[in-house]
C-alpha cells in the first residue's frame, strides 16, 4: 500500500474523518479507472458524467413501457412516410403474396418409394388448399390464410407481437373447422390493468404471476394469456371501462398438449414476455424527420404564394383591388381579422397597415443531405437498407447489389421465425384434423408423434415466387 504523503499525514491528525473518506475515494477511484472504468463505464470525464442511465428488468425496461411504444409506433406508421415505408417494405419482402407450404415426408422412415411419396405430398398441398385458400379459414371469415399471414406479421411489426388464436368452429359446406383468430397486441392486457408479481387469485384461478397478460408459473414458463373482450382503447371502452371483462386462455390443452394460442413475437432480453415494436429504437428519429419534413414543405408552400398586398391611404367601403382568396378555400375562415397568403391573391390592406416578411430562403439546400443521412441511421438501426426502403437505386450496379445481398438475410432470418412461430404450428393443427377426419391417410399419426410426416414451408418461397 502507497504511504500517506506529507498532506494526507496532516489531515489524518488534524480531521481523521475526512481522511478516512479521502482514502476510500481514492481506492474507489482506482477501481473505476481499470477496464471499462476509463471508458464506457467512467464516471469523472466531462463527456459520460452527463449520460443518465438507468437499468432495470424486462419488466421496466420493456413490459411498463408497452402501451407507449405500441400507440407511438403506430402513430407513426399512419403520419410519417418513412415509418410506412419501413414496416411495408418489410412485409411485402418477408410474406409477399403468403408463404406456401412444401411436405417433404422422410420415405425412408415410412418405408415408401419415391412415387407414393410424391403422390402424398400433392394431396397434402390439395388438401390444404381446400382450408386455405378460402376466407373460411379466418375466424372472422375475411382473409384466407396468405393474407392472414400478412395481416400477422404487419401487426407483429407495428405492434411488436400478435395474438392467434386456434378455434374450432363448424360451418355447413366447410371441410375444416380449424379457423385462426387474430387478436391485437392491446386486447393481451393483465385484468383490471395490473400486473400480478406475486402468487393471487384471479377471477378463481390461483396465479404466480401476470405481467402485460401473459401469465407464468412459479418457473417462469408461459401457462396462460389474458385477452380483454375488447380493445381496451376503443371507445366504448374508455365510456364504459365496468364493461370490460378478460378471458384467461391456456397455452396449452391439459389434455392433449395442443397449442391454444400462437404467440408471434421476437425476444431481444431473457425473461421478456411481450414484444417490442420494430420502430421503437428509432420512433424519436423518425418523429423528428417526420416534424422536419413538413415544416420544409409548409416553408416551401408559402415561397411558392404569389400574393400583392395593396396599402390604401384612403379607406374604401368599395371591393377591394383584385381577387381575394374565395371564402371556401381560407383556413380560418371564422376570424374576420385573419390574413392569409394564396396563390395569386391580391388583398387590400387598411390605411396605416403594412406586411413585413422574413426572408425564408426555402427549398432549403441542405433538406435533401440531412434527409438523406437521418434516413441511413434510421435504416441500419432497422436493418433495412436505405436504398430498399426509400426504393431509389441511384448508386452503382455493385452498391445496389451489395444492399439487396444484405437485406435478403435480414429477410430470410424474419421469414424462418415467422413460419416457426405462425405458419408450421397452423399446418400441423390443420394436418391432425385432416388425419382425424380421415381426408389424410396416414397410418400411425397422432398429434404427439408429427416428425414423419412433418412439413414445413419451404424457406424462401412465398406464394407468388421469390420476393
Amino acid at each position: 500500500m502507497k504511504k500517506p504523503n506529507i498532506l494526507d499525514r496532516a489531515i489524518m491528525t488534524m480531521a481523521p474523518v475526512h481522511a478516512a473518506k479521502r482514502a476510500a475515494a481514492r481506492v474507489a477511484l482506482s477501481v473505476i479507472k481499470s477496464g471499462y472504468g476509463s471508458y464506457g463505464a467512467n464516471l469523472t470525464k466531462k463527456s459520460m458524467r452527463g449520460w443518465m442511465y438507468h437499468g432495470g428488468s424486462t419488466k421496466e425496461d420493456i413490459e411498463d413501457n408497452i402501451d407507449i411504444l405500441q400507440q407511438r409506433s403506430r402513430d407513426a406508421y399512419m403520419g410519417i412516410p418513412t415509418a410506412t415505408a419501413a414496416l411495408k417494405t418489410m412485409r411485402t419482402n418477408v410474406v409477399a403474396g403468403g408463404l406456401m407450404p412444401a411436405p417433404q415426408l422422410d420415405s425412408d422412415y415410412l418405408g415408401l418409394d419415391e412415387t407414393a411419396v410424391e403422390k402424398l405430398q400433392a394431396q397434402f398441398v390439395r388438401e390444404f388448399a381446400l382450408w386455405a385458400d378460402t376466407p373460411v379459414c379466418d375466424a372472422e371469415r375475411m382473409d384466407n390464410f396468405y393474407q392472414l399471414q400478412q395481416l400477422a406479421f404487419l401487426s407483429y411489426l407495428m405492434n411488436g407481437d400478435t395474438i392467434a388464436l386456434l378455434p374450432m368452429k363448424h360451418q355447413a359446406g366447410a371441410p375444416y373447422d380449424l379457423r385462426v383468430r387474430l387478436i391485437e397486441a392491446d386486447r393481451v392486457c393483465s385484468p383490471d390493468g395490473f400486473d400480478r408479481l406475486m402468487p393471487c387469485t384471479v377471477q378463481g384461478y390461483e396465479v404466480q404471476s401476470i405481467v402485460q397478460g401473459v401469465e407464468t408459473d412459479a418457473d417462469g414458463m408461459v401457462t396462460a394469456y389474458w385477452i380483454c373482450n375488447r380493445h381496451p382503447l376503443g371507445s366504448n371502452s374508455a365510456v364504459d371501462a365496468a364493461g370490460l371483462t378478460w378471458q384467461r386462455v391456456e397455452a396449452y390443452g391439459d389434455t392433449t398438449g395442443r397449442r391454444n394460442v400462437l404467440h408471434i413475437m421476437s425476444r431481444e432480453r431473457i425473461g421478456q414476455r411481450r414484444g417490442v415494436p420494430l420502430l421503437a429504437p428509432v420512433l424519436e428519429s423518425l418523429k423528428q424527420l417526420g416534424r422536419y419534413t413538413d415544416a420544409e414543405i409548409t416553408a416551401a408552400v408559402i415561397s411558392a404564394m404569389f400574393t400583392v398586398f395593396v396599402k390604401s391611404q384612403n379607406p374604401s367601403d368599395g371591393r377591394p383591388f383584385g381577387e381575394m382568396i374565395p371564402a371556401e378555400e381560407l383556413i380560418d375562415n371564422a376570424d374576420q381579422s385573419s390574413i392569409e397568403l394564396g396563390p395569386g391573391a391580391i388583398i387590400d390592406l387598411n390605411p396605416g397597415e403594412e406586411v413585413q416578411f422574413a426572408d425564408p430562403k426555402h427549398p432549403n439546400t441542405g433538406y435533401d443531405d440531412f434527409t438523406n443521412a437521418t434516413i441511413r441511421l434510421i435504416g441500419a438501426g432497422l436493418e433495412i437498407p436505405p436504398e430498399v426502403m426509400m426504393k431509389q437505386f441511384t448508386t452503382s450496379y455493385s452498391a445496389a447489389r451489395g444492399a439487396l445481398n444484405e437485406f435478403w438475410r435480414t429477410c430470410s432470418m424474419q421469414r424462418d421465425w415467422f413460419t416457426d412461430d405462425f405458419c408450421q404450428p397452423v399446418y400441423e393443427e390443420w394436418f391432425a384434423e385432416a388425419v382425424a377426419r380421415g381426408r389424410i391417410h396416414a397410418p400411425g399419426f397422432s398429434p404427439t408423434r408429427r416428425g414423419a410426416r412433418r412439413t414445413r414451408p419451404v424457406r424462401g418461397t412465398a406464394r407468388h415466387g421469390r420476393t
